[in-house]
């Protein structure tokens, strides 16, 4: 190969990466999140009894949260604040409140900014902000010793946020990241997505002013989030904070495995 075919390709290869990066920039929020939006007059059609809290924020924001309940709903143990993953809206992680209400727990869900029927605009600060208006609501009703913090995915980041500066039961944690960035770099690594991401939900900076218990699923098999990636919180782990490698579980049938199942029953059974 000669030199100006050698610099005709370097060429290309430079424009190719410059596109690809530009179009990466501006359509990173359609990549990382898949929210589904729905009416505000939409009828939640839940099997298991609910309620349902329309909250305004402000004059463009509309919280939206689903409290799913136990069935002796009379004198419930406790909540859950589930913080969710980044696809579609509660209606998708509903089927996992029984795992919750079954142990006379309350399971409260929330809708991002864009999600469901929450209106608003979506940013890192913002789901802390929502996250401690979440629990400020959960706290009028529970002391902190009753309410458990839950994060799957995307939800880990405000959930980890928010135990780090209020005080809860259990933090758990379903499939977890480091941080955001770090497991995005997995994708592109030849990027510099330290600027041209404005995420970064840094679950481990958040861990170290955690003082609840804390409790991490993650499977060998995960596509979404790595394996790899979540196992870098594990030296970070305080004396009596739990870890838990699913052998062969991917990202979302983790409740598919006893272990997983088993460890929340006995967190929730004390």
């Amino acid at each position: 190969m000669n030199r100006k075919l050698l610099f005709r390709w370097i060429k290309v290869i430079l424009l190719i990466y410059a596109l690809a990066g530009i179009a990466f920039y501006y359509l990173q929020d359609k990549i990382f999140f898949h929210p589904e939006k729905l009416d505000g007059d939409y009828a939640f059609t839940f099997k298991q009894p609910f309620r349902e809290l329309n909250l305004s924020y402000n004059q463009e924001s509309n919280i939206n949260i689903v409290q799913f309940l136990p069935v002796d709903s009379f004198s419930p143990k406790g909540v859950v604040l589930y913080f969710h993953g980044n696809k579609r809206n509660i209606e998708r992680y509903a089927q996992y409140s029984p795992e919750f209400t079954k142990h006379g727990y309350e399971v409260w869900m929330i809708d991002y900014p864009g999600y469901g029927k929450s209106t608003g605009v979506f940013s890192e600060q913002r789901l802390y902000d929502w996250g401690l208006e979440f629990y400020k609501l959960a706290r009028a009703k529970y002391a902190p010793d009753s309410i458990v913090i839950y994060g799957k995915s995307l939800g880990t980041g405000p959930a980890t946020q928010l135990a780090s500066i209020r005080d809860c039961r259990y933090l758990i944690l379903e499939t977890p990241f480091f941080d955001f960035r770090s497991t995005s770099r997995h994708y592109l690594p030849f990027y510099p997505l330290d600027r041209m991401i404005p995420y970064n939900f840094p679950n481990w900076q958040w861990l170290a002013n955690v003082e609840a218990p804390v409790v991490i699923f993650h499977g060998t098999d995960d596509g979404v989030i790595r394996y790899s990636n979540s196992k870098r919180l594990k030296p970070l782990l305080k004396s009596g904070w739990e870890f838990v490698t699913v052998e062969g579980g991917s990202h979302n049938n983790l409740f598919d495995y006893p272990q997983v199942t088993q460890k929340i029953d006995s967190l929730l059974s004390r």
